[in-house]
């Protein structure tokens, strides 16, 4: 049966073709921060950062807690787990398809091999 993308694979897609994003995730692996501090660590603008965290948030990759006027981010409860094992599904596709390639390119060296004696 043809299993399509979900929501879930969708959005976290989504924040993983970000090179900001998959870096505030690598800092956040790290250790939590505010918006202010991974706005300065990237060099931009703190509307700008909000809007990269947003869509972490979205994806569930990233949660947020206000205390007072401080927005601290730290890595969302979530794994990548339906990531992975999407990915390691086309990696298997993939290798099947690369097997068989060699294959019929050893049998045509073989083909070659005879026709040249």
């Amino acid at each position: 049966m043809v299993q399509y993308l979900t929501p879930r694979l969708d959005a976290s897609f989504a924040a993983l073709s970000d090179a900001t994003r998959r870096g505030v995730l690598e800092q956040l692996g790290r250790s939590d921060a505010s918006v202010t501090e991974l706005a300065d660590r990237f060099h931009m603008t703190l509307t700008g950062m909000k809007k990269h965290i947003g869509v972490l948030e979205r994806a569930g990759l990233v949660a947020t807690q206000k205390v007072g006027r401080v927005r601290t981010c730290r890595l969302g409860l979530r794994g990548l787990d339906e990531e992975a094992a999407w990915i390691e599904g086309r990696r298997q596709i993939w290798n099947t398809r690369f097997d068989a390639l060699d294959v019929v390119v050893e049998a045509l060296k073989r083909k070659a091999a005879d026709d040249g004696r």
